[in-house]
């Protein structure tokens, strides 16, 4: 041993032993992973081919682990699953041919889900570092990887965490009753109140989300400046993030007792209630329909994979972060299939409850129309524009259903062909209502919320759900700050709590780019384009590094070594040939969509009242740009 070192200082010391070895050990200097041998190559600091990467000790050194298995798997869910499984699965399981979009889904699942899990469970378990230390530990070259992976993290945190914040300031907007968006407001005209002209020509949910809530402007362009209501939100969403990940997984793993188990609760509540409400039958039934042509189309194929990589949290860092605090022989494979299950069974639960409960609302929505029309026809009967001939004389206006005014509208249709449509009559097909697909915020804070306004005891529903996703939310940003963490701990002699209190109050600052009256334009295009192919890009280059640089079957054995076991031929070939080639293949498709698509975002016009696609780089916006600077 070096005769500098602390230990050996304590040799010649007459002073009383009062330090653990964990304290002495973490005096030492951090490794150098550039000059360790456990590198590969054959440069100066490099092991010779065939050698493994791995450590031939399995001594403790003094980092931090789990405190039990279920912990640990605890975080892994956490992570993994968040918010996506809830509002983006549906999504995609509806538009892409319902029960059939299950099955792409599931086969890559098997093919680059859980192999590439499995692949960052292990490397993390083994090598005990974060995924820098990881990927210098391999190669000294491949440090980019994880500085990349790092970076990617930090733009999505900043993001993601303002969706927590939004979540938060509907959770205690929830606790009255009516609940705030259950109504249009009014406002005063002189000595007459009158319904907000806005909310009038939209709904109160629409109207509350991006007016009350957002306070949006018309165009990214127009700043509006600080939402202060959404800045407090956020600085209350740091501050919960910063508690939960202060002392590393000592202080997250506690939280993840909670924040991982309590989102299974609220979503068998809300399976159950929504099971009892009138039409969530219709919703579920919709949702499974099996459309079998759309398996054929590349598109459901290309959304299928991107669905898998993003669901699993790969390439984020923070898998390999919570891997890196087990023992060597912890049985990561196991771990991969469970996690990779558990994601799994739990998309297709949040997709049950969410079309249970759109099921209902469209069943209300459907018979909200039938009323409305009903009484202009009623109009048009009393001051003869329609002839009471026309309506068959079993329907009764008192107690009309759906199935009446169907029959009744297409009977007007008919013998009315020329004016039809001038009559503004609606079709009030259940099945429109049903195909009116939403994802992400859309989903969450307009179409559920308005689903609950209909609900008994709606409030109660409102705290639940939006309980659920501050603790999804929050357990997807617990692995995200530990994939940001865990490398720059690894590599540089910081306290954990400092370094946690300065990313967040830095992430904060950042963040409120995101909580200007624009910030919801800014958040759609962070979410479209800073993580899909970056992370993609990190993770085709993990997969190349491992199966290829280092070598496929010197992986296999540092495995069977670790594990006690060889796992199966298959992951040979899906690490070598298999996945690469699906990523490949995801990352031109992606390059081709974003040159094809413009990047642009969603706005909402408040002088039209409705949203419209805005192009980042239309040249008609560009032009009165330059149009406003020169005046």
């Amino acid at each position: 041993m070096p005769k500098n070192t602390k230990v050996t200082q304590r040799e010649h010391s007459n002073e009383p032993v009062t330090e653990s070895v964990a304290d002495l050990l973490s005096l030492e200097q951090p490794m150098d992973y550039k000059s360790s041998q456990m590198s590969m190559g054959l440069s100066p600091g490099s092991t010779a081919p065939g050698k493994s990467l791995l450590p031939e000790q399995d001594a403790e050194d003094g980092r931090p682990a789990w405190n039990n298995k279920l912990e640990y798997i605890l975080a892994q869910v956490g992570f993994s699953v968040g918010l996506g499984n809830v509002w983006r699965f549906p999504y995609l399981c509806q538009k892409n041919g319902g029960g059939a979009y299950l099955v792409p889904y599931f086969i890559l699942l098997l093919l680059i889900g859980i192999p590439l899990f499995f692949l960052e469970l292990a490397v993390g378990q083994r090598i005990r570092r974060g995924s820098i230390g990881v990927w210098n530990y391999v190669y000294p070259q491949l440090g980019g990887i994880g500085v990349s992976s790092l970076m990617v993290c930090g733009f999505v945190g900043l993001y993601y965490n303002v969706i927590i914040g939004w979540s938060i300031f509907y959770f205690f907007q929830s606790f009255q009753y009516p609940l705030p968006w259950a109504e249009c407001p009014f406002k005063k005209n002189g000595t007459q109140a009158i319904v907000e002209p806005e909310c009038e020509k939209s709904s109160a949910t629409t109207y509350f989300w991006y007016r009350q809530t957002l306070n949006i402007t018309s165009t990214i362009d127009d700043t509006g400046g600080l939402n202060w209501k959404m800045s407090l939100s956020l600085l209350v969403a740091w501050i919960l993030v910063c508690l939960a990940v202060i002392k590393g997984i000592q202080s997250s793993g506690k939280v993840m007792y909670f924040s991982s188990l309590f989102p299974y609760v609220v979503l068998f509540c809300f399976l159950v209630r929504g099971l009892m409400l009138k039409g969530s039958v219709d919703g579920i039934a919709h949702m499974f329909t099996p459309k079998l042509e759309k398996m054929l189309e590349p598109q459901v194929w290309r959304e299928a994979a991107t669905q898998v990589f993003f669901a699993l949290g790969l390439g984020f860092g923070g898998v390999i972060a919570f891997s890196s605090y087990n023992k060597r022989d912890n049985n990561c494979h196991f771990d991969a299939a469970l996690v990779s299950v558990i994601n799994f069974v739990t998309s297709i639960l949040a997709t049950l409850v969410v079309f249970a409960v759109l099921g209902f609302k469209a069943n209300v929505m459907n018979e909200k129309c039938v009323v409305e029309n009903a009484e202009k026809i009623l109009g048009y009967l009393n001051t003869g524009v329609l002839s009471k001939e026309l309506i068959p004389p079993h329907i009764n206006f008192s107690h009309l259903t759906a199935q009446d005014y169907s029959e009744m509208y297409g009977v007007i249709m008919t013998v009315k062909e020329d004016s039809f449509g001038q009559l503004g009559l609606d079709p009030c097909v259940l099945e429109d209502e049903l195909n009116k697909a939403v994802q992400g915020t859309g989903l969450a804070f307009i179409a559920f919320t308005e689903a609950m306004t209909h609900f008994p005891a709606s409030p109660f529903w409102s705290v639940m759900f939006f309980f659920m996703l501050i603790n999804l939310g929050l357990g997807s940003m617990i692995g995200t700050m530990t994939g940001i963490t865990t490398p720059i701990l690894d590599a540089f002699k910081i306290r954990k709590e400092i370094l946690c209190v300065v990313c967040c109050i830095i992430a904060f600052l950042l963040g409120l780019l995101f909580v200007q009256r624009s910030g919801n334009y800014f958040v759609t295009m962070f979410d479209d384009y800073s993580a899909g192919l970056p992370l993609t890009v990190v993770v085709i280059l993990e997969n190349i590094s491992v199966a290829w640089i280092y070598g496929t079957k010197r992986f296999m054995q540092d495995l069977e070594d670790m594990l006690g076991f060889r796992p199966y031929s298959f992951y040979y070939y899906m690490w070598r040939y298999v996945s690469p080639a699906i990523l490949t293949v995801l990352i031109v498709a992606t390059v081709i969509e974003m040159s094809v698509s413009p990047a642009g975002y969603n706005a909402w016009v408040e002088d039209e009242v409705s949203s419209s696609y805005q192009s980042v780089f239309n040249i008609q916006n560009i032009g009165k740009r330059l149009e406003g600077e020169i005046k």
